[in-house]
């Protein structure tokens, strides 16, 4: 599994090895070039906290690498400096730190671009040349960076062992370049050089492994970078159909195949409406115009790969050009593609969770964030599976329209006594107020600002768990006072209140 994080944590193995990498001497005439292309990043990050959501998570200082590249730029890892509060950037054998601005994040791929407020760093820091192909399997590499156990660059030496197509985070995937060069906590944001060209840029070491490091080959450089050309990041156009491969010989009898069809099998379109291209038992037999084997694997020159990997190539318009069997016919489709897979429970993007506060009661919309919290525990896990929460059942669904989201109480409530007698309602998703069913955070916030009546009745979408049934004015009465209590400066963050008073009801 990987860890992208700043710090990532690698056996003491790897870091020996690195000790007894050498750089060649025929890299000696490049290295000043591509040295001073190389800086160390400092960051303090502030993300969110989706247990106390009117809150951050405490400061946390990590460092990082990156590299100059065109356009006054400084690229590195959207997990150096995602939730930054703070940016600085260091040159190699320089004793100042230049303040710096991200302007650009990519978290699914995991980029980011900096700018910084003086730009006369890069008169003497030129950008490093970035190849325009894909190293070989078995080319020497260079990885330079600023891992932990010293100030001064460090640049390690191994080879590439592979290439693949594979998710990276967020429902992204991209090409993936695994080097057996030592990738040590640090090392994140900066350059691999194959001769004297940057081939792509270390992001992550494997966990409880030796000598396995990956980097983002440039390939997918370019593509973030002709995203954030227009000041914004939109991601890659993917396909969300499910699959499965064409091996098994009682699957192919099932379908009626002649032994010359290869490719995959639709094992559940993405959309159900029968206008959608895709249907349950089609074969795509060609991604444009290249074959995809049995295996759903394409030719990417002497590699193999994942057929997705061809999607962010060839999709036009929002279209992809698929080649499909059906009922033992060919036929052209044209299966429209996004860059954004739409999640009943939707991490939080790079932002921070919404939520209002209601007498002791925290409500926020459930996330992928908040649910790590609970996923090293196995009592919760096991009693919200037990309790046949959507939070379990419904993790990977679309919204629709009774339910854009899920809202959770994400907190203990605050000691008052309206909530004498009830319990621990952590985690429980909110069914409806009232008996009307909630759709969204925002949802929620309207019912309890229109309500009338005297009493406000909570229910939860669980199997077993208690009803609440509060008294409406007394919670009103007493928000202020939790929230004077423990330190909160607003009921909801700014969207929730313009609901709340009445700016942008929906």
């Amino acid at each position: 599994m990987l860890r992208f994080t700043a710090v990532i944590v690698l056996a003491t193995a790897a870091v020996a090895a690195q000790a007894r990498d050498v750089v060649p001497a025929a890299a000696a005439a490049i290295a000043p070039n591509i040295e001073a292309a190389v800086v160390k990043i400092f960051s303090t990050l502030r993300g969110p906290d989706p247990t106390k959501p009117w809150s951050k998570a405490a400061p946390q200082d990590v460092t990082g690498s990156g590299v100059v590249i065109e356009g006054r730029r400084i690229l590195t890892n959207a997990h150096v400096v995602g939730y930054a509060s703070q940016v600085q950037i260091q040159g190699s054998q320089s004793g100042d730190k230049l303040s710096a601005t991200v302007v650009a994040v990519g978290r699914g791929i995991d980029l980011a671009i900096l700018k910084l407020d003086d730009e006369s760093f890069f008169d003497t820091h030129p950008p490093v040349a970035r190849a325009s192909l894909l190293p070989d399997v078995r080319e020497a590499v260079m990885a330079y960076g600023y891992p932990t156990g010293g100030n001064s660059l460090s640049i390690t030496k191994g080879i590439v062992s592979r290439i693949e197509f594979v998710p990276y985070a967020f429902a992204s995937s991209g090409l993936r370049i695994q080097v057996d060069a030592a990738i040590n906590p640090g090392n994140s944001g900066g350059p691999v050089i194959a001769g004297d060209k940057m081939v792509g840029l270390a992001f992550a070491g494997a966990a409880n492994a030796q000598n396995i490091g990956y980097i983002i080959p440039n390939e997918e450089v370019d593509l973030f970078l002709k995203d954030v050309a227009d000041g914004r990041y939109d991601g890659k156009p993917a396909m969300y159909d499910d699959v499965q491969t064409l091996e098994n010989p009682a699957l192919r009898e099932f379908l009626k195949l002649d032994k010359s069809v290869e490719g995959v099998v639709v094992q559940h379109p993405y959309r159900s409406e029968a206008a959608y291209p895709l249907k349950e038992f089609d074969v795509i037999t060609r991604i444009g115009d290249y074959p995809i084997d049995n295996q759903g694997m394409v030719k990417l020159g002497s590699l193999r790969v994942r057929f997705q990997y061809r999607v962010q190539q060839l999709a036009q318009g929002g279209k992809l050009a698929l080649t499909i069997v059906r009922g033992g016919k060919p036929m052209a489709i044209q299966l429209p593609v996004g860059s954004g897979r739409k999640m009943l429970i939707p991490d939080l993007a790079g932002g921070y969770p919404p939520y209002f506060i209601y007498g002791p009661i925290v409500f926020s919309r459930a996330s992928p964030e908040f649910m790590s919290g609970m996923a090293t525990n196995p009592a919760i896990m096991q009693a919200l599976a037990y309790n046949a929460s959507p939070l379990m059942t419904r993790r990977g669904e679309q919204p629709d329209a009774q339910r854009e989201e899920l809202v959770v109480v994400t907190s203990p409530f605050f000691p008052n006594k309206l909530v004498t007698g009830y319990g621990n309602r952590v985690a429980a998703v909110v069914y409806s107020i009232n008996e009307v069913p909630v759709r969204s955070l925002r949802h929620l916030v309207t019912l309890l600002r229109d309500l009338k009546d005297d009493l406000v009745v909570i229910h939860f979408d669980q199997r077993a768990g208690e009803t609440m049934v509060l008294p409406r004015k007394a919670m009103l009465e007493s928000t202020e006072a939790v929230l004077a209590d423990n330190g909160i400066r607003q009921q909801g963050s700014q969207e929730m209140m313009d609901v709340w008073n009445g700016k942008s009801a929906k």
